[in-house]
């Protein structure tokens, strides 16, 4: 497509965009009586016009039934999280019974590393990409010690090459083929949340099976955002939280993926709970524990209903919506971004703005991270005065999200406008 930095064209593509009813369903924050222009949806999403009623509805028959809501309430509580895979499958790539909804991310990569990370003394590293969120790299250096060997041997970082800022995936298979048989799992980001590099999660799934380690991925900034296959890339584990671009709340309920290959296996450890116990005998409340042969069978506590419900109105939207539907606008959304930025940098003597989410359609979802090379903090203040929601990361990186479920191409120009209009 060739885009134009106007209004015109801007509205113009609204007018045509076949989702452009959906920024009605959700609450927009207001600046001076306006929508804002909101874009950290990689941080956290929008409410749904729906969620209210939606948690509503589990509180009022809690209210009227009190325990027996297990069992009579509009949408029963006990089997309330079986009401999830059918729809996070298509988000995530998946069959239904490799999914389930669950605690929140982190406590989900401690549990899934509890089976897939289980070093000995010839196999016991971890590859990852440097600059991780802090969450991931934090687990990933407990469990070495927990295994007893030191996070500086055992974590194996793929960087840059000098003077760039994200990764080459050569360098990352690369990585992977050289540290061979001493790897026990290799586990990335989907998305960087830093760059918003979008990774080549089947080809690194392959060679990590390729030298008999497991490959897994934290999707907080993948899930909702890019086309997902994760079944059929062969990927033996994930997780997400789904505040972010799944718009279930602050500190929304989790997900969990796990190839139905390991799902069955019974001999796979794990840390087991109550609730991942086969359903026909869990109420004989015995010892002895048998997990339900699917990924619930990784559950441990009972569904916390009031954050699923929430969970749940958000998930209705993506499936009326369409998951193909939304892929379509969010390359458009980010092609015009960039296209935006690039006209403005044009227009200086010098280079302002520096884009260091990756120009390849392929290898990026909503996330722009804007390297501010010229009066960066001044660049962000006054966005945030005329009504731009967006992230700092110090020390000197925007990050901007344009979403396709609720921001316009408007949204894009006006944001644009107000970076020019600053410089100048």
């Amino acid at each position: 497509m060739e885009y134009r930095n106007t209004p015109d064209f801007a509205r113009e593509l609204d007018a045509r965009d076949l989702l452009k009813g959906y920024r009605k369903k959700f609450f927009i924050p207001q600046h001076d009586g306006k929508d804002a222009v909101y874009f950290t949806g990689n941080s956290l999403g929008l409410q749904a016009r729906t969620t209210s009623r939606y948690v509503q509805q589990e509180l009022d028959d809690w209210a009227r039934l009190g325990v027996e809501g297990h069992f009579l309430a509009k949408n029963p509580w006990l089997p309330y999280h079986e009401i999830f895979p059918g729809q996070l499958s298509k988000i995530v790539g998946c069959h239904e019974n490799e999914v389930v909804v669950m605690n929140q991310l982190t406590v989900n990569l401690h549990l899934l590393m509890v089976s897939f990370y289980r070093p000995n003394k010839q196999r016991y590293k971890i590859i990852c990409e440097a600059k991780a969120f802090p969450s991931d790299q934090y687990a990933f250096e407990s469990q070495a010690r927990y295994h007893g060997f030191a996070p500086a041997d055992a974590v194996i970082e793929v960087h840059p090459r000098d003077g760039g800022h994200t990764l080459r995936t050569e360098d990352i298979l690369s990585t992977i083929k050289q540290h061979g048989d001493s790897i026990a799992v290799v586990l990335f980001g989907g998305v960087n949340y830093y760059t918003g590099q979008l990774f080549d999660m089947k080809s690194i799934t392959a060679a990590a099976h390729a030298v008999g380690a497991y490959a897994g991925f934290d999707l907080a900034h993948a899930a909702g955002n890019v086309e997902l296959h994760l079944h059929e890339w062969d990927v033996d584990f994930a997780c997400w939280c789904s505040y972010k671009y799944l718009n279930s709340g602050p500190g929304g309920v989790a997900g969990v993926y796990i190839h139905e290959r390991h799902s069955v296996n019974k001999e796979l450890p794990r840390f087991a709970g109550w609730w991942g116990h086969t359903k026909e005998t869990r109420f004989q409340m015995e010892k002895g524990f048998e997990p339900i042969p699917t990924a619930e069978g990784w559950q441990l506590s009972n569904a916390p209903v009031l954050s699923m419900a929430a969970h749940k109105a958000s998930l209705d939207i993506f499936e009326e919506a369409g998951i193909s539907n939304l892929h379509e606008k969010r390359k458009r959304l980010s092609g015009y971004l960039h296209f935006i930025l690039d006209d403005i940098n044009g227009r200086q003597e010098k280079k302002v703005v520096e884009v260091i989410t990756p120009a390849n359609e392929s290898e990026r979802g909503c996330q722009v991270s804007m390297l501010m090379l010229k009066r960066g903090k001044e660049i962000f203040t006054e966005l945030s005065k005329q009504g731009v929601i967006a992230d700092w990361r110090e020390p000197n990186v925007i990050r901007v999200a344009p979403v396709p479920l609720y921001n316009s191409f408007e949204d894009v120009w006006r944001f644009g406008q107000i970076i020019e209009s600053t410089l100048q």
